[in-house]
């Protein structure tokens, strides 16, 4: 193995423990950067060997714990973090949303979407299929915060069947 590829090794193997700790969870990319490391620093003792090996293990400990410092900053968290705060909240069902109330949908139900049901926005789910929007809906079932409509002209619900 020559010193490039050698180098390349430790190094792709310290960006990758370091990124396991710090960003990617699961042990994957933490359990190839520590077998690339060890890899790196045995054909170091090989090539070179146990003074130059152990130097290099130093320096890969050391690189390690210097990316960890310089990733756990606050700063550097900054620009990779989300600065919106998000205020949407699930169905607050009143005395409203009741099974049979009559409404309208917004937006197209795939099968979740939002309607307007007595006066109030809110989000429900198409039973049987997807509803275009500006159809007549009515709500068949509240299951938790899970409204349920179906199309109300849609045939398959009529008093026939």
């Amino acid at each position: 193995m020559n010193t490039t590829l050698l180098i390349i090794v430790l190094l792709l193997g310290v960006i990758l423990l370091t990124l396991e700790i710090v960003a990617l969870p699961g042990g994957v990319a933490g359990l190839f950067g520590a077998l690339l490391i060890g890899f790196g620093v045995w054909e170091t003792y090989a090539m070179f060997g146990s003074r130059t090996g152990t130097i290099v293990l130093l320096c890969a400990i050391a690189l390690c714990v210097l990316l960890l410092a310089i990733f756990m900053k606050r700063k550097t968290w900054n620009k990779f973090s989300l600065e919106e705060e998000s205020d949407s909240k699930v169905n607050q069902l009143d005395a409203t949303a009741h099974v049979g109330a009559k409404g309208s949908t917004i937006s197209r139900l795939a099968p979740t979407g939002k309607a307007l049901i007595d006066g109030q926005v809110m989000e429900v789910h198409a039973v049987n299929k997807f509803i275009d929007p500006d159809k007549k809906i009515e709500v068949v079932a509240i299951e938790g915060y899970r409204i349920d409509v179906v199309e109300i002209d849609d045939d398959r619900f009529s008093a026939e069947n």
